[in-house]
């Protein structure tokens, strides 16, 4: 038996939902859990920066793995018996999120201005993540527009975003650097 990674299926224009129905690849479902995916990425590659502390990576690894399923959760056709079968986020996934939060801002100075990205590579990459995760919160809003989404999703990738937003300022406070901040003023 051949292994291969292409199926062809594809080529003119269409996908499937998990569950078998062909939608068109520019469809909102896809628009929404290509973004989660998109995101997942991006936290590999700051996963895999040096220096990042394995708390940190530990941490990024139960994210990435509730992505998949949310992921799954704007790819699956609700009609079909599949959707029995994934599971679900639950309140402790926004609170572990928020857990996060907290310990790193017990650490970091008051916020007292808008944060310019950048400081440092790691840092940069947490705002890539942050901006990323918006738009898969925007994606996931505008199918819930016209699809059944659960709520919890949504407040999910909203917590996440902060999530990122403090992560890229821990990352500053670790290295010991200023975080350049918006000057209304220039």
């Amino acid at each position: 038996m051949k292994n291969t990674t292409y199926t062809k299926t594809g080529d003119k224009g269409t996908t499937s939902l998990i569950g078998g129905t062909r939608v068109p690849k520019y469809d909102d479902r896809v628009e929404a859990y290509g973004t989660v995916d998109e995101l997942s990425a991006v936290i590999g590659v700051l996963n895999d920066l040096e220096g990042v502390p394995d708390s940190v990576c530990a941490t990024l690894g139960v994210i990435q793995n509730k992505l998949f399923t949310l992921e799954s959760h704007f790819a699956l056709d609700r009609g079909s018996e599949v959707s029995k079968m994934i599971p679900s986020l639950e309140e402790g996934d926004v609170a572990f999120l928020e857990r996060h939060i907290d310990a790193m801002n017990e650490e970091l100075p008051v916020l007292r201005s808008f944060v310019i990205p950048g400081g440092n590579l790691r840092a940069s990459v947490s705002h890539v993540c942050r901006t990323v995760c918006r738009r898969a919160e925007r994606q996931g809003w505008r199918l819930a527009s016209h699809e059944e989404v659960d709520e919890l999703d949504l407040r999910y990738l909203n917590r996440l975003s902060d999530y990122f937003f403090v992560l890229s300022r821990y990352f500053d406070h670790l290295m010991q650097r200023d975080e350049t901040c918006w000057d209304s003023k220039k």
